[in-house]
């Protein structure tokens, strides 16, 4: 995690998510060039998932951008505009949690890929990272 939010330690989580959400995109292009044969629902249901996940990292940037420059105070409504963000791209990787869990368990081409078995079962556990400290802040207020 990123420091240079000084006294602002909740608004860290802008870099927390920022980086999760990353990930999340990258986790759609790991595993169809893992499972070059995945059915083709499955590949188009992670390009729509590798935009929406892009999107809300941009966002995250954009509000990290927006604090840098923001000198000492931040306002409520901003504030509360973190937290609605926050709260959806938790609410958003709990959805995609349940893409990796239905490709766990209806891809065949994924199934017959032990590697990519074990990296899927990965991913999961680092969406659920995410979610898990997402939830420690927004039940913290």
């Amino acid at each position: 995690m990123q420091f240079y939010y000084g006294d602002k330690m909740p608004l860290r989580i802008l870099d927390e998510g920022e980086f999760w959400k990353l990930q999340e995109a990258e986790h759609t292009e790991v595993i169809q060039a893992l499972v070059p044969n995945l059915e083709p629902q499955f590949v188009q249901a992670l390009k729509a998932w590798e935009q929406a996940l892009s999107r809300t990292q941009a966002t995250f940037v954009q509000y990290i951008e927006t604090v840098v420059r923001g000198g000492k105070e931040l306002n409520q409504q901003f504030y509360t505009q973190v937290m609605q963000l926050v709260q959806f791209a938790a609410e958003q990787s709990k959805q995609f949690i349940k893409l990796l869990n239905q490709l766990g368990t209806e891809s065949q081409a994924l199934k017959q890929n032990a590697t990519a078995v074990v990296v899927l079962n990965h991913i999961r556990r680092e969406s659920e990272y995410f979610i898990g400290i997402s939830n420690a802040l927004l039940y913290q207020q």
